[in-house]
């Protein structure tokens, strides 16, 4: 059950190679992608500050950065709640968006893309080698990110200059990844994003506008599961 105020998990060491406020914004995202911070539930700010030993100005900044990602939500006088999970109705209209504009980005990007492009595609693949068997998001960050760059880059190779900023303002990823990394197929969707660029390379528009409908379609399949498992 959600608690009115979100629980505060054991102290943990800040890392040193970031900012500050780049270290509390990807420590409050770890634990909102893992449920440690409950969804719904409220920030308590405060609580926060002392265990991480920060301002509350670090603190701010990462909730801010939170909220344009759409995992935190600021209510006036109340404060800053973490954002409810995606509904399943949510989830369907999420990927009916997808499906209408992925594909069209993928079939333009094969007729549109320069050399310099595609080979910026490739190297893109190549930025995950095998998918992660722990089922914690510091695990599958690197996942997670290179779906998001993978997708956004398609969406800038199709030559729409307004598509790349529509599509990241869904904030797609993160939702999903936030319901579901624990049961992704991560394998399945790294073949399906091969055989994606492997069309746009190519320069069949025909087979790259299918190869991501397949992909999509695919990974809406998978993940409908666990609402199924939900009941």
């Amino acid at each position: 059950m959600t608690s009115a105020s979100a629980a505060v998990p054991p102290p943990a060491r800040m890392p040193s190679r970031q900012t500050l406020g780049d270290d509390v914004y990807e420590l409050l995202k770890a634990r909102v992608m893992d449920h440690e911070l409950e969804p719904s539930s409220r920030v308590n700010m405060d609580a926060i500050a002392r265990e991480l030993n920060v301002s509350p100005t670090p603190l701010r900044e990462a909730l801010a950065r939170l909220e344009a990602d759409g995992l935190v939500r600021k209510e006036s006088l109340r404060g800053y709640f973490i954002a409810p999970l995606i509904s399943r109705d949510q989830f369907e209209s999420l990927f009916e968006y997808r499906l209408l504009i992925e594909p069209w980005s993928a079939a333009h990007a094969a007729e549109r893309a320069s050399e310099d492009q595609l080979r910026e595609l490739v190297e893109e693949l190549h930025t995950v080698e095998e998918v992660p068997t722990a089922d914690i998001y510091s695990a599958y960050r690197a996942v997670a990110a290179h779906d998001h760059r993978f997708h956004v880059l398609v969406a800038r190779l199709s030559g729409n200059e307004y598509l790349p900023a529509a599509f990241e303002r869904t904030n797609c990823h993160m939702h999903i990844f936030r319901l579901f990394y624990k049961k992704y197929v991560g394998t399945a969707a790294l073949e399906e994003h091969t055989r994606v660029a492997d069309s746009i390379c190519a320069g069949d528009a025909t087979a790259a506008h299918d190869a991501m409908r397949d992909h999509l379609e695919a990974s809406r399949a998978r993940l409908r599961q666990v609402f199924a498992d939900q009941g």
